[in-house]
């Protein structure tokens, strides 16, 4: 449906349009004909928000949205070059499940699939799992880290070349070519090993979004790409060069780990009609629902005055804090009043936003990458596939004009088409 909050009360779109298989099947078939990377889905196991204020929920569309996994592992039928990536809770599941299921849309999509590392956070998920209340902040990434050795663990229990599948000699796969994990650690302990084979890519590729201390030892060691939400560049380049230089202890180099920012472009064939596009989508953000998504950062600021300033987080009690201080220091950096601030994220949630022509577009990308404040971008458009075709008639081929962006798909699986090594087995 797109990334702006308000996004299905558009004239233009259908407003049921995250329920509809259709609708992310054109957007899919829309970006791998423009030979994007991947397509990602974000997710939560629960209602998203509170009801508060009173009289925000119902107004807002993150309520009712397909399974990702099982969304895309119908894409992965009909599609046949684009990477497929979604997001798992590591607190809400089990490393067997997961490895299990990634490994088979691996195995389904021809090495085309990504698993995108989360902890939770909302106390809506935590009641859908048994719990009162979600798991600690140190728990959760505690638990994570553990649960991602698991996962890789269990993903390197064939070696590539272990089912030989000789009818004469009644021989299936060779056994010196299987492992057991034989993992026990304080959170998990699990034997395996996996039920699938080893993956065309060597594994599904890894995902991770956090800002956190663990979240970057986590990217560090294990992930293939991290999605980065950051709209100043001068922070940007701090997390990238702070990511990057945790790889070298790993093992790894600085190509082994891609940093995509996540960039929501509004764009015209004029800066007036990017302007204007702006204006109309501002016009879609209902108060309540901008309120609602300030509190999980800022708790309930219904009786402050919503034209003054963005009161100070309490981040022990934040439920994504990295967001948290995000949001604070953007609305401190820029004089935003709480109105101003929760509009500027009910427009790209926590993503860079540049409004203007390709060539604004194409300017801002290229200033990221080249102050190595990015490697490339998670493109969030505000409402799909509107917004996406925008980018791809007008912004592609600036990008192409430039050298920036491909003709054509490198490759058969989606780390061969992000320019990443196939990487070693555990047992190798």
């Amino acid at each position: 449906m797109g990334y702006h909050l308000g996004a299905w009360r558009h004239p233009d779109l259908r407003a049921d349009a995250a329920s509809q298989f259709d609708s992310y099947l054109n957007v899919a078939k829309i970006a791998e004909e423009n030979k994007f990377d991947l397509l990602f889905l974000a997710d939560g196991i629960g209602i998203r928000y509170d009801d508060v204020p009173k009289g925000s929920l119902c107004r807002s569309s993150h309520n009712v949205e397909l399974e990702p996994l099982t969304l895309l592992s119908a894409l992965a039928s009909r599609t046949r070059r684009i990477g497929l990536v979604a997001t798992a809770s590591t607190t809400y599941n089990e490393p067997y499940h997961i490895a299990r299921k990634y490994g088979s849309l691996d195995q389904i999509s021809a090495g085309r699939c990504g698993w995108n590392v989360v902890t939770s956070w909302s106390e809506q998920e935590a009641w859908n799992f048994n719990r009162a209340k979600h798991l600690d902040y140190d728990t959760r990434y505690e638990r994570a880290a553990e649960f991602v050795d698991v996962v890789t663990g269990l993903w390197d229990s064939w070696d590539a070349d272990a089912f030989v599948h000789d009818k004469e000699s009644s021989v299936f796969y060779d056994e010196s070519k299987l492992h057991v994990l034989g993992h026990v650690g304080k959170h998990f302990s699990v034997r395996g090993p996996l039920s699938v084979r080893r993956s065309a890519q060597g594994r599904p590729i890894l995902v991770q979004a956090g800002t956190s201390e663990v979240g970057q030892q986590i990217a560090a060691k294990h992930c293939d790409i991290v999605f980065a939400a950051q709209q100043n560049i001068e922070s940007a380049k701090k997390y990238y060069a702070s990511v990057k230089n945790r790889l070298s202890s790993n093992g790894r180099t600085e190509d082994d780990l891609l940093l995509m920012v996540g960039l929501t472009p509004i764009v015209g064939r004029t800066r007036d009609e990017a302007q204007e596009k702006y204006r109309q989508l501002e016009e879609l953000i209902d108060p309540l629902v901008g309120l609602s998504i300030l509190k999980r950062s800022f708790g309930d600021l219904s009786h402050l005055d919503l034209d003054g300033p963005v009161p100070k987080p309490d981040l022990e009690n934040a439920g994504l804090r990295s967001s948290a201080q995000m949001y604070y220091e953007t609305a401190q950096r820029e004089g935003l009043s709480i109105r101003q601030l929760y509009k500027r994220i009910a427009m790209a949630q926590e993503h860079l936003t540049v409004v203007g022509t390709a060539s604004d577009v194409a300017d801002a990308m290229e200033q990221w990458m080249d102050a190595k404040a990015a490697d490339g971008f998670n493109i969030a458009p505000t409402h799909l596939p509107h917004a996406l075709n925008d980018f791809v008639e007008l912004v592609l081929p600036e990008l192409r004009r430039r050298g920036r962006f491909r003709d054509e798909y490198e490759g058969e699986t989606l780390r061969e088409n992000l320019g990443l090594q196939v990487p070693r087995s555990m047992y190798a």
